[in-house]
């Protein structure tokens, strides 16, 4: 392993130069705890823009083939990528997928119906199954990270259409999620069934090992890992054993912190800002956790999860966590509250002949876009390969 250590501050706390905006942020918990016993309230119009589906896949072995497991925006929201169970990357060019301002009417109840064939502006085929995307840090949005089914790291050049690197030291066990630092010069992590996480410098053309972590004794397998994206030395892993392990990338010998609370496998972290953590389990719960101190802040419930991946995302602008349902919902929460603030079915799409589709399935990824304060994009995928863009704007009243 490269030496990384260096004398700096420990990344889980507050640096005493903090400017007074961000200090403000970080009283902002103890605030939320007062909001505990109010009546959650919505303070979002959202609306169905758009629904993207496949009118060639009319049955249900053709839909379930076309899962999405996970769905993001490039850091311009200029560009947005799929990809699951089909051994495709989809690019789409936001602008293509949602109605103009002046053309959106939050109070209609019309949407656009578009097929992936023609929403789409290219796919790129690849040989495994994907379970994470992630976009190179600059990269302008040209290079896209993979992780696959089959234990392999891939970054596309989206310019070229074609595999720029790849990594396989994962044993073929699957990788469930990768992510890049923040930092220059980047640093790739990924995390696998074989109870791992690497760290991997992707300069280097066989993905130069930089540190191998088993965060859980028992070698339970790694779900998810996220390095802080405001910066800092910060790499939070969720594993199988229902724990989330906090480390310093610079010495990786033991977790800076555990976060033990969750009853079953964590599957997603994201960062809220530079000192909260939201994680997802298949316990049916999404929690909030200070870093700082390793407090539990918050426990949100009113989605079904019990068994499968159902994606997770926050809007840092608007306080506001999403993720999917095993009842074939998209739920909202405000990080203020514990229950859903909005929920919405997600309607089955009309094949060619104009009839309903009668499966049931799950709603299985979700993203939000970040740009903006009072107006948002919420996307989310479903087991059966359909996307649903839906537009909020905030209550003026």
């Amino acid at each position: 392993m490269k030496n990384l250590s260096h004398p700096l501050q420990n990344p889980l706390q507050p640096n005493p130069q903090t400017p007074e905006k961000e200090r403000r942020e970080l009283q902002d918990d103890d605030v939320e705890i007062e909001d505990i016993h109010n009546k959650p309230r919505c303070e979002w119009d959202f609306n169905l823009s758009t629904v993207v589906s496949s009118t060639s896949s009319s049955n249900f072995a053709a839909a379930i083939s076309d899962t999405l497991g996970v769905i993001l925006f490039d850091p311009s929201d200029r560009l947005l990528a799929t990809g699951g169970i089909s051994r495709k990357i989809r690019i789409y060019r936001t602008e293509s997928l949602l109605p103009s301002p002046d053309e959106e009417l939050l109070t209609s109840s019309s949407y656009q119906l578009l097929d992936h064939a023609n929403a789409c502006d290219f796919y790129i085929c690849t040989p495994a199954k994907l379970s994470s995307l992630r976009w190179k840090p600059g990269s302008a949005g040209g290079v896209l990270g993979s992780a696959d089914y089959d234990g392999v790291v891939t970054e596309y050049d989206l310019e070229r259409r074609l595999p720029v690197f790849e990594r396989d030291e994962h044993g073929g066990r699957r990788v469930w999620s990768m992510d890049y630092s923040p930092s220059d010069p980047v640093m790739g992590a990924s995390g696998s069934d074989d109870g791992t996480m690497q760290m991997w410098d992707p300069r280097c053309d066989d993905g130069e090992c930089l540190a191998v972590v088993q965060p859980s004794a028992v070698r339970s397998p790694v779900c998810c890992v996220e390095f802080n994206p405001f910066g800092g030395e910060l790499i939070a892993v969720g594993c199988a054993d229902r724990r989330v392990y906090g480390y310093d990338v610079r010495r990786l010998a033991d977790p800076l912190m555990v976060l033990d609370g969750h009853q079953k496998a964590v599957t997603y972290i994201r960062f809220m800002d530079s000192h909260t953590l939201v994680t997802s389990a298949i316990d049916g719960c999404l929690k909030t956790w200070h870093t700082a101190d390793q407090r539990l802040i918050r426990t949100f419930t009113g989605h079904v999860n019990t068994r499968r991946f159902v994606g997770l995302s926050v809007w840092r602008g608007g306080g506001l966590v999403s993720c999917g349902s095993e009842d074939n919902r998209v739920v909202v929460y405000d990080k203020r509250w514990g229950e859903p603030i909005w929920v919405n079915t997600f309607e089955p799409p009309f094949g060619p002949a104009g009839r309903e589709s009668e499966q049931l399935g799950f709603v299985s990824s979700v993203c939000w876009s970040q740009m903006g304060e009072d107006r948002c994009t919420l996307v989310a995928g479903g087991s059966d390969g359909v996307l649903q863009l839906f537009s909020g704007r905030k209550r003026c009243d």
